[in-house]
Formats: C-alpha cells, sequence, structure tokens
C-alpha cells in the first residue's frame, strides 16, 4: 500500500548526502594502467559521490516503479487521501506493518546490492593501481 515511501526516504538523504559530498570533494584520482603490459591508459579512481549517486538511482527507480504499481492498483490516488488505507484505521495499521516489513526490506535488499557493487569496484580499482605499479616507467 504504502511500502514504497521507505525507499523513497532514503533515496531524498541520499540525494542530500550526495551533494554535500560533490561540494566536499576535490579532483579524483588518476593512475597509469596497464593489462596487457604494453597499453598504458589512465584511470580515474572513481569518487564516493558517484558511488553513492548508484544507491540514488536504484533507489528512486525502484520507487517510481513501486508508486506506480500502487497508483495501477488503485491504492494511491491523486486526490486527499492520497493513500487509501489511511482512510480507515484497520487499513492504516495494515499499511505500516507493510511499510515495516516489505518496505524496509526491499530498502536493505537494494542497499545490500550497492554495496556488493561497492566491492566488486573497490577490487577493479585496488586491481588497477596494483598493475599501475607494476608499470615500467615511461620513457
Amino acid at each position: 500500500m504504502a511500502c514504497f515511501i521507505v525507499p523513497a526516504t532514503e533515496a531524498v538523504i541520499t540525494t542530500v548526502a550526495t551533494k554535500a559530498l560533490q561540494k566536499k570533494e576535490s579532483q579524483p584520482e588518476k593512475v597509469q594502467v596497464s593489462f596487457d603490459g604494453i597499453t598504458t591508459t589512465e584511470a580515474v579512481k572513481i569518487p564516493f559521490s558517484k558511488k553513492l549517486k548508484w544507491l540514488n538511482n536504484l533507489l528512486w527507480g525502484g520507487s517510481a516503479l513501486l508508486a506506480f504499481e500502487h497508483v495501477w492498483h488503485g491504492e494511491v490516488t491523486p486526490f486527499f487521501p492520497f493513500l487509501t488505507a489511511t482512510a480507515n484505521p484497520v487499513d492504516a495499521a495494515e499499511m505500516l506493518q507493510e511499510m515495516a516489513t516489505a518496505g524496509v526490506g526491499m530498502t536493505v535488499l537494494v542497499t545490500a546490492v550497492w554495496g556488493a557493487m561497492l566491492a566488486v569496484s573497490h577490487m577493479m580499482e585496488k586491481h588497477a593501481v596494483k598493475s599501475a605499479a607494476t608499470l615500467p616507467p615511461a620513457k
């Protein structure tokens, strides 16, 4: 009924945090990378604000799809009360229960997937820096 509110709330918080981090971050770190031992390219370490933007995109996209699904089923209306479950106290309790279980569960799952994305990204960056350290000096 209103499970999309929980990830949307986290999305609002992370959007504000992303904007604050973007103002504080300086130029990204650059390293020379060679994967085949011959060709050398320049790699840029991904700033944390960009990684947090990945979480924003996941949360906003999921929230939008969930909200659309609830509008489709008539659980959210464009007039007061916007959430149809708030008109009846019994339905409101059920809505809060759904937010506490399904909404929080989906939000935790999306955040965990983002954490896995961060782990993979960190491993790739670590490998790039390690391979850059073994490059012969440029002529």
